[in-house]
């Protein structure tokens, strides 16, 4: 049905519930269609003779009052069940990350890992250069996000599931990656968020536990030189959000444009007269004719 492949045990109960519906739906569809067959071929009209009129039949009019919402009440159990599993946070995480989504890319930092300066591991991108969030298979992954300007959304195809980034308050979620699992998926930005939300981009690589160890060493033992990203703390004390220091410029540049120089003349501006306004001036030639 045009769904990824799940990489982690949350993923693969969202496919079992989307399986489930649409089995569901088609036993809904071959029921209907089939009692729509049923009358066009066995009521068909056979005479001129009308047949006897039923009315107020209220066995069939109560199956199909009962019968819809029996089906109804069914999904609306699955989907509540699944969706309590989904956001269950109370398994003791092997990784916790911090995600920073802020106009136009991301920063992962991984808590309670620190390098040689003091400093938590983290990964910064740009939209020129999308980060690269690495993760172990085999493991739980603990996600807590925040944004210091706009509502982004984070999603990752792969885990078939997607939460929003809200400014002023923490979401969280986590996943337990399947055994087995290594590669490197695509991860965006599901919430329109401005001019570059095309661009928010970022990689989820998902190596096996050794592999991540030495990765994580290396991380702490030679930090890379970061971009600097706004923290969500940067967000204003009223709770307002802050404009971006490109879309600063850009405004500063507009308004600079639509604004005159003060003293400077445009050219539809007529110019006045009556008092105040300097007398006309006559030539030799000009007062000759008039006397």
């Amino acid at each position: 049905m045009g769904v990824p492949e799940p990489i982690t045990e949350q993923a693969e109960r969202v496919l079992a519930l989307w399986q489930g519906s649409w089995v569901a739906a088609f036993a809904v569809g071959i029921l209907v269609w089939g009692l729509i067959i049923w009358s066009v071929i066995f009521h068909r009209k056979r005479s001129n003779q009308l047949p006897p009129q039923v009315r107020y039949n209220m066995p069939i009019e109560a199956l199909y009052t009962v019968l819809p919402i029996v089906i109804i009440a069914v999904l609306f159990y699955f989907t509540a069940r699944d969706q309590t599993y989904l956001l269950e946070t109370d398994e003791p995480a092997d990784v916790n990350v911090h995600v920073n989504a802020f106009q136009w890319s991301w920063e992962f930092t991984y808590e309670d890992e620190t390098n040689v300066n003091g400093e938590n591991v983290s990964v910064v991108g740009t939209p020129d250069e999308k980060p690269t969030l690495v993760i172990p298979n085999d493991s739980v992954i603990h996600f807590d996000m925040t944004s210091p300007d706009v509502i982004h959304s984070f999603w990752v195809p792969k885990f078939l599931f997607k939460m929003d980034v809200i400014p002023g308050r923490t979401n969280e979620f986590q996943v337990k990656v399947n055994d087995g699992v290594t590669g490197e998926f695509a991860g965006r930005c599901a919430e329109l968020c401005g001019v570059d939300h095309s661009r928010m981009l970022f990689t989820v690589q998902v190596l096996e536990p050794e592999d991540y160890e030495a990765w994580l060493q290396e991380q702490k033992q030679n930090p890379p030189e970061l971009p600097s990203a706004p923290s969500p703390d940067e967000e204003g004390a009223d709770g307002s959000q802050q404009t971006p220091p490109a879309a600063e410029d850009g405004a500063a540049a507009q308004e600079s444009q639509e604004q005159p120089e003060a003293g400077a003349a445009t050219a539809e501006e007529p110019v006045p007269s009556g008092e105040g306004s300097p007398a006309p001036t006559t030539t030799a030639d000009e007062e000759a004719s008039q006397s």
